[in-house]
């Protein structure tokens, strides 16, 4: 029989077969209507579909898991799109996993199948146990469960040899004891997917304008004359953002796309809704596309500061009492040559130029990005760039202007908000130990990419996941696997069956948790949670579906079990379970900005957490002003015969959760394993659509290789390849972060292509 050892970390080689469609040119419409009433139907059926769809993201009703752009008034009674309706399809499936599956499939035998499949098995429904040397999960008691995670901890000769990782999708309540937890435990040790995605905006913005949070309210949106939408594919990632979007649009905001990638969201936009009132046309929604080649977005940025400098489209009086560093970002700004920024960014000077001269004109821009800015090396400095462009014309602290980083997960900004950080202010630190009663720890705990390799040298001995898929979700997946492999207990806080069960610790517990479909019902009665959306609201989330199993517990709870049975201390913690008002009650005490929340976060849209340079255009800065921050640019030159590879996501999927097989806004179906390539590329080396290759990354001399990709021609620059995340994940360097931020270079990965067909040439 083999060994744990031989299960797969990544997802197997797909055979399916590859069908290619022309990309598609409008988002949403039709399409999208019949794409969710298809998921939610195959999955839920028909009475939970209607059930679910007209309760999410409704004041009485669920936050959708499906990411955090934030709901509008409530003004209609379908607040969902296409993804956000899979996302809740997927939770609310009618399909388990229970104690039976696992005695019938070993774990080796599951990493054979692919990410997808894995999914497609349903909900987890009981506690379940790997022992040392077995290889299949067996059932195990909840309490025999915590005992076992109390005796890890006890025997562990301190705290920062547990490890308590956190995914965007845990509520405020339980990430707040979860937190709680940790540190009266001793330790920081608390990374989270924020590591991977949005720690470089933190970063940035913590140093330019005093806080790590854009500075943008939803409302902003229709008063805007200029959007900057950049590294962003919001069609597919956040499609509710299209309303915004096509909202500015009618009111006649500019809107400027920045994307290595033609994104079919960007292009055109029909509301499905829009089919109920009889209207069948479609909307035109960026003015321009500026197809910057990967790592061109800080030389572009630089362009379009030159721009704003030759037309004075400066506002002086703010730049004068209000910000500090300006004479030296002239000066930085007019020593970069229209040569250089042509060179780097891929676009010409009369591209920016436009696109500068439409931004000049504006007295209220917004800027936009996800992680097509935070995942590479300079990802905290590209940011400060766009943060540079925003300050120039005083656009942040006004009505229709502002910085706003948009986060995919439904509550990763609220997580940190309530303090899952490995580094944690003292500020936050002397107000929770107040509140609290404890002495937190002020070392700094570990973040994703430093954990992983403290794993790997084998100094944790227990590695706690409240949900998320970690192996798949991080870089480097093989060295990952090493490093959780060497662990002496694995746990995973999870709803379905993922990879990261099937690699694991000496001993693996599987503990399976409610969904945020799901009613929750403690011994006081039917509970709420709250989440933070990406521009500050906080509001209630209350799932109406009965539970998947009768064996599933709330995250709080979970949290609270686990304190009880691991710490000796007089605090009462299934109190917190008993009633999450009590959670509440002591957040308000422990946490700037949520004063009397009980009573506030139950107003039918929530409230805005205090924002220094929105709501009072003050920075919480050590001068108080805003900072513009200068840099030289970053060298994007590449060896002859070499790619940069970026990954994506597919329109079927969410974060590394897969629904399906198709990218339909790209026309891709069928299969994941692609890499999506300039014709012109292909075409100097002989290749066509569908010609096989192995991927080859290259770091600091060390090569990660994967084999078995098909090429497909598509429009993306030369020298630029793009391939779908997690398969990829394997090529991306665990060394390679961006400064300061520690954020994996996802986006920025050194590549060469081989031809199976021919032998490796000597470098």
């Amino acid at each position: 029989m083999s060994s744990r050892e031989d299960a797969r970390a990544v997802t197997p080689p797909d055979n399916t077969p590859l069908k290619i469609k022309k990309p598609k040119s409008i988002a949403a419409g039709i399409p999208a209507a019949n794409s969710s009433l298809i998921h939610g139907i195959k999955k839920m059926g028909v009475t939970k579909t209607i059930k679910t769809l007209i309760t999410v993201n409704q004041p009485d009703g669920f936050d959708c898991p499906g990411c955090a752009w934030p709901d509008p008034e409530h003004a209609s009674a379908f607040e969902f799109c296409e993804n956000g309706a899979k996302a809740v399809a997927d939770e609310a499936t009618r399909s388990r996993v229970t104690p039976d599956f696992f005695a019938k499939n070993s774990v080796q035998d599951l990493s054979e199948k692919s990410d997808f499949w894995l999914n497609k098995q349903g909900r987890i429904t009981h506690p379940m146990i790997l022992k040392p040397g077995q290889n299949h999960y067996e059932e195990i008691s909840w309490k025999d469960a915590f005992e076992m995670v109390a005796e890890n901890i006890s025997t562990s000769d301190n705290p920062d040899r547990s490890v308590f990782y956190t995914s965007g999708r845990t509520s405020n309540e339980a990430a707040f004891l979860y937190q709680l937890f940790a540190r009266t435990l001793g330790t920081n040790n608390m990374p989270d997917c924020s590591n991977m995605c949005h720690e470089s905006s933190g970063k940035g913005l913590g140093e330019t304008i005093g806080i790590g949070k854009g500075t943008v309210s939803l409302e902003d949106f229709n008063h805007s004359e200029f959007i900057l939408v950049v590294g962003q594919n919001p069609g597919t990632n956040h499609p509710r953002m299209l309303t915004a979007l096509r909202d500015a649009k009618r009111n006649g905001a500019k809107i400027i796309h920045v994307n290595p990638l033609p994104e079919t969201g960007l292009v055109r936009f029909k509301h499905p809704q829009d089919y109920m009132k009889l209207s069948f046309g479609s909307e035109a929604l960026a003015d321009m596309h500026l197809q910057v080649k990967i790592g061109g977005d800080a030389a572009l940025m630089h362009g379009l500061m030159k721009v704003q400098l030759e037309l004075d489209a400066l506002d002086h009086e703010f730049i004068e009492t209000s910000t500090i560093g300006f004479d030296k970002l002239i000066e930085n700004i007019r020593s970069t040559s229209w040569k250089c920024i042509e060179d780097d960014s891929g676009l010409t000077r009369f591209q920016i130029e436009k696109a500068g001269r439409m931004m000049s004109k504006s007295k209220a821009s917004i800027a936009c990005w996800a992680m097509g800015l935070t995942q590479h090396k300079n990802g905290v400095a590209v940011i400060q760039e766009v943060s540079n462009l925003m300050l120039m014309g005083g656009h942040i602290g006004k009505k229709g202007a502002g910085l706003c980083p948009v986060r995919g997960h439904s509550n990763v900004q609220g997580d940190r908000t309530v303090g899952i950080w490995e580094r944690p202010s003292e500020q936050f630190l002397a107000r929770l130990d107040a509140a609290c009663g404890i002495t937190s720890p002020r070392e700094h705990g570990v973040d994703v990419v430093e954990a992983i390799t403290k794993m790997q040298e084998g100094e944790v001995d227990l590695f706690f996941c409240m949900g998320g898929n970690f192996i798949s979700a991080t870089p480097d997946t093989l060295a990952t696997a090493i490093g959780l492999r060497n662990v002496k207990l694995t746990v995973q806080v999870s709803t379905k069956l993922n990879r990261s069960h099937l690699v694991t610790g000496d001993t693996a517990l599987i503990l399976p948790c409610l969904g945020r479909t799901e009613l929750d019902v403690q011994k006081s009665g039917k509970q709420f949670v709250t989440v933070e959306n990406s521009m500050g609201i906080v509001h209630t989330s209350k799932g109406g579906l009965n539970p998947a199993s009768k064996h599933l517990r709330s995250e709080p709870w979970i949290v609270a079990s686990m304190a009880t049975a691991v710490l000796n201390d007089d605090r009462d913690w299934m109190e917190f379970a008993l009633d999450y008002d009590n959670i509440r009650s002591l957040m308000s005490e422990a946490l700037a900005g949520f004063d009397d929340y009980n009573e506030r976060v139950r107003s039918p849209n929530g409230f805005a957490l205090p924002n220094p340079p929105r709501d009072s255009r003050s920075f919480n800065t050590p001068d108080g002003k805003a900072h513009f921050v200068s840099h030289e640019l970053p060298d994007v030159t590449i060896p002859k015969d070499r790619f940069i590879m970026m990954t994506i996501r597919s329109h079927d999927q969410y974060n590394t959760t897969i629904y399906d097989l198709h990218d339909r806004y790209r026309g891709i179906h069928g299969n994941r394993r692609v890499v999506l390539m300039n014709a012109q590329d292909m075409s100097d080396r002989g290749w066509k659509t569908r010609h096989i290759v192995d991927i080859i990354s290259h770091f600091e001399g060390k090569e990660r290789r994967s084999d078995g990709w098909q090429l497909v021609a598509y429009d993306i620059p030369k020298g630029n390849i793009a391939t779908y995340f997690p398969e990829a994940n394997v090529l991306v360097p665990l060394e390679s972060t961006a400064v300061k931020s520690n954020t994996p270079t996802s986006k920025w990965i050194e590549c060469s292509l081989h031809d199976p067909g021919t032998a490796l040439s000597e470098e």
